[in-house]
């Protein structure tokens, strides 16, 4: 990671491994792994699992086990400093996730270091397999609590991609703090029979039911 072609590059880690899909997405869109391969997602044998792994390109770290990829990310960042490179490393976190006390360590961890080039972005969707984030293991006001251990916290409409932008730009940054991101979203925004609803956790489509949800995506992003 520190040598090579590729060593001042910017790191982004999906924490929340279980989004995977729309990592692989974003990779075959840059060229790094091929429409064969994401087509033979979740398949046995098939690079393109339910969580990323490290063997497959433009993946540094597998991830999944929720609660260790922000500790990743400090540690990227502390690295980067160490070597005198100027990359930054951004984690993408579930909500629920922040149950997990590894997360709070390493919120402590990045503050101590003053690791101002580590952005955390959390899904604050308030659910979670098992129920509602409020009711399993409340958080609020999670931004308070980030800012009690000296993040620099944003809170933003996590569907409005210009304030996201905004959020992430390096002109938002404070010198010395990590920065957090929490976007607050809606589970299957845009999908009538999926909006704000946890039982679609797990569900599968049917056939129907997908043409029905890519017709009504389709109308929310032609409105």
């Amino acid at each position: 990671m520190l040598d090579g072609p590729n060593a001042l590059r910017d790191r982004f880690i999906l924490s929340k491994g279980h989004s995977a899909l729309a990592l692989y997405a974003a990779l075959y869109a840059k060229g790094k792994i091929t429409r064969e391969e994401i087509e033979q997602y979740c398949a046995d044998g098939a690079v393109c699992g339910v969580h990323p792994e490290h063997h497959l390109n433009g993946v540094d770290f597998s991830t999944g086990s929720l609660g260790h990829g922000l500790a990743f990310g400090a540690g990227v960042a502390l690295a980067a400093r160490m070597h005198g490179r100027t990359y930054r490393a951004f984690v993408l976190m579930s909500d629920a996730e922040c149950n997990e006390g590894s997360v709070w360590e390493s919120v402590m961890f990045a503050s101590h270091h003053g690791l101002s080039n580590l952005t955390a972005i959390v899904d604050n969707n308030g659910q979670q397999a098992l129920g509602r984030t409020r009711d399993v293991l409340n958080l609020e006001p999670l931004d308070e609590r980030w800012k009690a251990f000296g993040w620099e916290t944003f809170v933003v409409d996590g569907h409005d991609v210009l304030a996201l932008r905004n959020a992430l730009s390096r002109e938002a940054g404070q010198p010395g703090r990590p920065r957090v991101i929490l976007a607050d979203t809606i589970c299957g925004k845009g999908v009538s029979f999926m909006e704000g609803r946890v039982d679609w956790h797990y569900l599968p489509m049917s056939d129907k039911q997908y043409a029905t949800a890519c017709r009504e995506i389709e109308r929310e992003v032609v409105s």
